[in-house]
């Protein structure tokens, strides 16, 4: 890495949004829990989320990653309550896309994820930056595998880990 690209890929706006996560605290009584672990890195985040209806109405995350995946949790915090299930899936995709491809990144509510692209030349970061957003995708599958008036099935285990 040379002193440019590492400048790049921990700019000042990385710094600010890793130093400041919204929504770090668990949820009382969430409809679905998610820890994941990524394997490369040690970064470990856990997420809890509710939906009313088809949009997340509450979202809790604790986060222990590195400044990357600081960041990248903590834009999944500003933007995901309120938002529908299938869009936060769809800015997963584009970010997972964004990284891995080369794709330009989510747009609108969630175009602060641009701040990570430097990250595309850096695969071993890519899993980090991630790992909320694969955690919350997670968590909706979960909630929207159940029939609305299901209650989880004794026995489960509300929290997966990968």
């Amino acid at each position: 890495m040379t002193a440019s690209s590492v400048e790049a890929l921990y700019s000042d706006r990385v710094k600010a949004l890793a130093a400041d996560i919204p929504r770090a605290e668990r949820l009382a009584r969430p409809d679905a829990t998610v820890t994941m672990t990524s394997p490369l890195c040690g970064s470990r985040i856990t997420v809890d989320v509710t939906l009313a209806g088809d949009q997340v109405s509450d979202f809790g995350q604790t986060v222990r990653a590195c400044t990357l995946g600081q960041a990248s949790a903590s834009i999944m915090g500003r933007h995901v309550v309120g938002r529908p299930a299938d869009e936060v899936r769809a800015v997963a995709k584009g970010l997972r896309a964004m990284l891995k491809e080369g794709a330009p990144p989510p747009a609108g509510e969630w175009a602060d994820l641009a701040v990570l692209a430097p990250a595309q030349r850096f695969k071993s970061r890519h899993g980090s930056i991630l790992l909320a957003f694969d955690a919350v995708v997670a968590a909706l599958d979960d909630i929207q595998g159940r029939r609305p008036d299901e209650a989880p099935a004794k026995g489960l285990p509300d929290t997966m880990r990968v």
